[in-house]
């Protein structure tokens, strides 16, 4: 198996994740590689050595394939960090897949990728491709179809175009000049709770009071108003739960079982599955008025932390 796709990975300081994943590409061997590594945090014992050792394992790609590097000196941080790597990624291409050192893929992701970055290449309607798959088939409105169209791109492990990563803005200060109510309720299911979720999850990353980089991604598929295939199985695992990670620290079994994907697919509607993504509001996001209670402590403490 060869993936044509151009694929970037996004490390830091976690060789052995790093590793792992390397191991899963070897077996796919795409042809053209691009790596991002994040400088070290200042004051951080050992972690230097830590960012050095993901710099080595470069070395192990042993395919004949196409390398490209990105080495940070200094700390960038999950949102300047992330968001630089990925536009370097387009800088240089027109679409591809994208991982993050703790994904670990099964190797008919990539095919999965590479069939709809192919189906969806021109169609404006469709902003980027999932693998991950956190909703039983149960309340999935098509769990015979290959895959289904969500109003919110998952990020553990993607493929978009460049076309779709333009619309990308770390800084959204000023969000809801571009969403307006009306937009963001229908957006959000037409859910108070969701519209809530994700009003106070924006206004958090417009105050950077977050420092991640992914909800901003999101804002920018509500404001087009475009859509992302999903897998309706699993296609990903994610072994970077745990102390050092940077937001997934509790891992909440949410993701569904590996199952391969068989292909080719056949094309579905481009139209959102609201039965799905009214699971994974209530289930994943926890945008429920019980989980808003939990969202709002959350927004009035980092408010009163950053007054102190």
């Amino acid at each position: 198996m060869t993936v044509n796709e151009p694929v970037l990975v996004m490390a830091f300081n976690r060789p052995d994740h790093f590793s792992v994943l390397l191991d899963r590409l070897r077996e796919v061997q795409p042809t053209r590689v691009f790596v991002a590594i994040d400088g070290p945090r200042v004051g951080r014992e050992g972690e230097e050595d830590k960012v050095r050792a993901c710099h080595d394992l470069i070395s192990t790609i042993d395919w004949p394939c196409d390398v490209q590097t990105l080495f940070q000196q200094v700390n960038l941080g999950c949102g300047l960090g992330v968001t630089t790597a990925i536009t370097w990624f387009f800088s240089h291409i027109e679409r591809g897949i994208i991982l993050e050192d703790d994904i670990i893929p099964d190797p008919s992701f990539f095919g999965y990728c590479t069939e709809l970055l192919d189906r969806y290449e021109h169609d404006s309607r469709v902003f980027a491709i999932s693998g991950c798959n956190f909703v039983p088939p149960e309340f999935q409105s098509h769990p015979g179809d290959a895959y289904r169209f969500s109003q919110v791109p998952h990020i553990w492990g993607w493929a978009t175009w460049k076309r779709s990563w333009e619309k990308h803005q770390l800084d959204i200060a000023g969000w809801s000049q571009q969403l307006s109510p009306g937009q963001l309720w229908k957006r959000s299911g037409r859910s108070i709770p969701g519209a809530l979720y994700w009003a106070s999850t924006f206004e958090l990353l417009a105050r950077k009071q977050v420092d991640t980089w992914d909800g901003q991604f999101v804002l920018a598929s509500m404001v087009s108003n475009q859509l992302t295939a999903t897998s309706n199985v699993n296609l990903i695992r994610n072994i970077g739960f745990g102390e050092f990670a940077t937001h997934t620290v509790q891992d909440r079994d949410e993701l569904q079982p590996i199952t391969a994907m068989a292909l080719p697919m056949g094309p579905v509607d481009v139209t959102c599955d609201e039965l799905a993504d009214a699971w994974t509001r209530r289930h994943h996001f926890r945008a429920t008025w019980h989980g808003m209670l939990g969202q709002a402590r959350t927004f009035v403490g980092r408010k009163v932390g950053r007054s102190q």
